[in-house]
């Protein structure tokens, strides 16, 4: 009996210990994160001072599902529509931003002898920032309404889509074990990932909501957190099934939930219980802090303290102008990202537990993200004289020059090949995923399972063949329909191209055409598979087939019924508020 309960005295141990820190640093005004973090030191292995937890062992189980609720939250406050209508400005800074530290850390990692893929993370983890501390630090200073803030939002929402992108990466770094050859397979890696999101949104926001909207009357407040954590974590096993990590799977049903109509009673919900988790997930960082290591690298600490108060807070600043924002902006934004935040040692851990990273980074990054994060209301308070300096001392003409330029050029108003291919581009992608998605369960799961019940025994192969590739055919043509339809809207646009331009015919003809090459495509595959006809004579029957959709639009319109019930329930969560103030009146 008492070994069972040494989970327990561990779990009372670090709870009592991170609230008693708890109300310590809300009396000091600081980061409850620092406090979990102080108090995972206290109670840890290597102080001795404190009573210690007992069995390391259980407590990393534990603190793993900190993550998966860390993120599981996150994603619940994550919004891709919200991401998309932002603007590229937000875009262009984070890109230039990440690859700037990134470029920082690869060179401080050849300067201490570390591996290319070592390098790179060390830059990817200086490059995060803490959403956490620096929302804190924009309700404390009053500072919500500032025309800096939505950009530094955004730009921090897109870190943290880079940071689960750094862990997908980290495990294929970790199963090839030679960086010179991890190359190819961590191009491979993120092809994968940006197939299952989509695959997981689309399949998700198609199933979810459609759920939540028929059993709504069944579902109270327990079911629906019931339902909500056996989603996140039924989630998390399919993604560590097909190669991902825990917090990916977290992450991607999170995202999903935040755009059903549930999303507020979900956040609700299981905010207690991510707090929790999340509480003992940072105590365990705060856990394999090592007085000695801090001693023995203290100057890599240092560097990196300073790299982050100044190269970051400076590169992020010329991130912003170099994408459109002005000086005043650029440079709040700049000093706003400059620490190292909890995304940082979760990398970090990750890292370290797969054998990316040296042992002693962990500690090494938690030290510097301690400090960072400490200096975060003062360096954001210090942008604005650093700013009345540069604005006494540069010339009138070169503000002038920073205010005005962007990388992203003016907007002409004309429209172009760009104009042709963006319009269609998510549209393209999503049903290509979804048309791959369905040759993969027809011919890999669904016509295997039919073989075995021997039903072709009764047929002639042929009349057999023919059946299953007709079936093939009429379940992917939904998805093929979606591939090669244009909305109204769409069509009307690409009229208008060509009336103003008759150049652009041929951007709008040669982006057609591809996209009924790809339609083409999985036609040809479903065919070759039964046929044993010469490839020409199957060439032959897919542009037949092909022809046959391009000219029967009205006829194979049925088929966008699948598209739009995806857009009702991808749209219900902004219609629903719509729908009440109606009820109302």
């Amino acid at each position: 009996m008492a070994e069972n309960l040494k989970l327990v005295s561990d779990l009372a141990l670090i709870l009592i210990s991170a609230g008693v820190m708890t109300i310590v640093f809300k009396l000091l005004k600081q980061p409850l994160v620092l406090g979990y973090i102080v108090a995972g030191f206290l109670v840890g292995p290597h102080l001795n001072i404190f009573p210690t937890v007992t069995d390391t062992t259980n407590i990393e189980v534990w603190s793993e599902i900190g993550i998966i609720f860390l993120l599981f939250g996150l994603g619940l406050e994550f919004s891709f529509k919200k991401l998309f209508s932002v603007g590229s400005k937000a875009f262009v800074t984070a890109f230039l931003e990440i690859l700037a530290m990134i470029a920082v850390g690869m060179l401080l990692g050849f300067v201490m002898g570390w591996s290319v893929m070592e390098s790179i993370f060390l830059g990817g983890m200086l490059a995060m920032s803490s959403t956490t501390i620096i929302i804190k630090a924009f309700d404390d200073m009053n500072l919500k309404d500032e025309p800096f803030v939505d950009l530094t939002l955004v730009v921090l929402i897109i870190q943290d889509v880079v940071a689960v992108v750094m862990m997908v990466l980290m495990s294929t770094t970790a199963a090839s074990k030679q960086a010179s050859g991890a190359g190819m397979e961590m191009l491979m890696s993120v092809v994968k990932l940006v197939f299952f999101l989509i695959l997981w949104f689309v399949v998700g926001i198609y199933v979810i909501p459609t759920f939540f909207k028929k059993a709504k009357k069944y579902i109270n407040d327990e079911t629906l957190l019931i339902i909500s954590i056996g989603l996140c974590f039924g989630m998390v096993i399919i993604a560590n099934n097909v190669g991902f990590s825990s917090a990916l799977g977290a992450f991607v049903i999170g995202s999903i939930l935040s755009e059903t109509i549930e999303s507020e009673r979900i956040i609700r919900l299981t905010g207690s219980i991510k707090d929790l988790f999340g509480a003992i997930f940072f105590v365990s960082v705060g856990m394999m802090i090592d007085p000695q290591i801090i001693v023995q690298y203290w100057k890599l600490i240092l560097s990196l303290v300073i790299i982050t108060l100044v190269i970051k807070a400076l590169v992020s600043s010329a991130s912003a102008l170099v994408a459109g924002a002005s000086l005043e902006d650029s440079l709040k934004t700049g000093f706003t990202l400059s620490q190292v935040g909890e995304f940082a040692f979760i990398i970090a851990s990750v890292g370290v537990t797969q054998g990316v990273l040296p042992k002693h980074i962990y500690p090494v990054i938690i030290a510097t993200s301690v400090i960072s994060t400490f200096t975060t209301p003062y360096w954001i308070k210090a942008a604005s004289p650093f700013y009345r300096f540069l604005n006494r001392v540069l010339p009138d003409n070169v503000k002038a020059r920073m205010d005005e330029y962007s990388l992203l050029g003016r907007k002409t108003g004309n429209k172009n090949w760009r104009t042709v291919i963006v319009s269609t581009l998510p549209r393209v992608l999503v049903f290509f995923v979804l048309c791959f998605a369905m040759l993969v369960l027809l011919f890999d799961h669904l016509w295997p399972f039919v073989k075995q019940l021997e039903i072709g025994k009764f047929l002639p192969q042929w009349l057999y063949n023919t059946i299953l590739a007709l079936l093939s055919l009429l379940l992917i043509m939904p998805f093929l329909f979606g591939l090669v339809h244009n909305k109204q809207k769409v069509r009307q646009m690409y009229i208008d191209m060509i009336q103003e331009n008759k150049a652009n015919t041929i951007a709008v003809v040669v982006w057609t055409l591809i996209r009924f090459v790809l339609a083409g495509f999985f036609v040809f595959s479903i065919l070759i598979n039964f046929f044993k006809y010469t490839k020409w004579v199957i060439v032959l029957i897919t542009i037949a087939i092909i022809l046959f959709m391009m000219f029967s639009g009205r006829t194979l319109r049925q088929f966008s019924f699948l598209e739009n019930k995806f857009m009702e329930n991808l749209n219900a969560k902004e219609r629903t508020p719509q729908k009440k103030e109606i009820e109302k009146k």
